[in-house]
């Protein structure tokens, strides 16, 4: 269940430490733009690892947007997300986050360039990994500087 686990926010604070020290080792052998490549590859294949795993603890071993929306107590553990819902039903789930401890946590660590690596570009490869008709559309997000992250979540039929 998602209240015994670790929040996604102090995972995310956990892995962004570490990655630092091996970005930066990175980025001095190969330079920001190749060492950004490979920390972004490395982030989107752990996200569907993630998710595939998350999908097979759903009932019936398959995800599904109902299981999909009870596990996102795991991403606002710890007052992480204030979200705002505009839609919740069988096929759709849309909501704008307008507030996000998980980007200014990056600004506080130093890793603001890399906030959008270390976590919004996972929330797309996360619905690849956890169900192939999940599809996760977003036009704006406040790590990118915008007032609110837009999630437009669709269960294809």
């Amino acid at each position: 269940m998602p209240e015994e686990r670790l929040g996604i926010l102090e995972q995310r604070r956990i892995e962004a430490a570490f990655a630092k020290g091996i970005y930066e080792e990175m980025k001095a052998e190969l330079g920001e733009a190749r060492a950004k490549a490979i920390l972004s590859r490395a982030v989107v294949k752990l996200a569907k690892q993630t998710a595939a795993e998350m999908a097979k603890e759903a009932p019936g071993g398959e995800g599904t947007l109902e299981h999909f929306i009870a596990l996102q107590p795991l991403w606002t553990k710890g007052d992480a997300l204030s979200i705002e819902t505009l839609r919740k039903d069988a096929r759709h789930y849309d909501f704008n986050v307008t507030r996000c401890r998980y980007a200014e946590m990056y600004r506080e660590m130093g890793l603001a360039d890399l906030g959008a690596v270390l976590s919004c570009n996972r929330d797309g490869a996360f619905c690849e990994g956890y169900h192939p008709k999940l599809k996760l559309e977003r036009s704006q997000t406040i790590m990118g500087g915008a007032t609110h992250c837009d999630f437009r979540y669709t269960m294809e039929e």
